[in-house]
């Protein structure tokens, strides 16, 4: 495979090689403009040690070492390059960070490549986040990522034959829980609507309504319906107040 080589044996990839250099500079400027940035990136000893410790090194080719190396080198290219594919690999357990002599954080360095590349929309990065757009639809309209209902034992034959079992009378099962919030089993546990309001105002703020709709408009035109209905719902019960 042509292409400049890095990490193990990867090569730059033809989709990026066709970007204009100067939108390469500004999308790795927009990581290094990050608040976080300078906090996260000090210095390196090639020792190694962040790379060795890695989980995600053990079964792809990832490595945290070499994203350090790549911002100490101002290496556009390649840095443009891994927020496409890459540091999805990073499972985002901070191993690295702890385990580092000089305390760098290549895990909070992809926590930025990953938010920026999510702004800037990457169809790479819609690709690799399209199958998480239920768990996320489920995030954003109740406050839970899974509910007792997702659990099928179709969706999880690994988890053995007694599955089905517990699936079983699942609301009664549901509504022997001693607590109120956790008897409904299309959501692990209730979440008021006060909080719901909460967590609408924090992620418009945060442009995090705005990031979603330029992933996938479809799924944000169906979370902002609910969205929506809620803060009407916010709103005469206030004004009743």
């Amino acid at each position: 495979m042509d292409g400049h080589i890095y990490g193990y044996n990867l090569p730059i990839s033809e989709k990026t090689k066709s970007v204009p250099w100067e939108e390469k500079v500004r999308v790795i400027e927009e990581v290094k403009s990050d608040f976080r940035f300078k906090e996260y990136i000090f210095g390196c000893l090639n020792c190694g040690v962040c790379t060795a410790s890695c989980p995600s090194n053990r079964f792809f080719d990832y490595s945290p070492r070499e994203i350090v190396q790549r911002f100490l080198e101002e290496d556009v290219e390649v840095l443009y390059d891994m927020m496409h594919e890459y540091i999805w690999a990073c499972s985002q357990c901070f191993t690295c960070w702890i385990r580092c002599p000089f305390v760098n954080n290549p895990g909070g360095l992809v926590a930025i490549m990953r938010e920026v590349a999510v702004r800037n929309a990457f169809e790479a990065t819609k690709d690799l986040l399209k199958p998480y757009g239920r768990v996320l639809l489920k995030v954003m309209t109740t406050g839970n990522q899974l509910s007792a209902d997702m659990l099928q034992p179709d969706f999880f034959p690994d988890w053995g034959p007694k599955m089905a079992d517990n699936m079983e009378n699942l609301r009664a099962k549901r509504m022997a829980i001693p607590f109120d919030v956790g008897k409904s089993v299309k959501t692990a546990w209730e979440v008021s609507l006060e909080t719901a309001i909460e967590m609408y105002t924090i992620w418009r703020e945060t442009g995090i309504f705005e990031m979603l709709e330029k992933l996938d408009p479809n799924l944000y035109n169906v979370i902002m319906d609910i969205v929506e209905e809620n803060e009407e719902r916010y709103q005469e019960m206030y004004e009743e107040e």
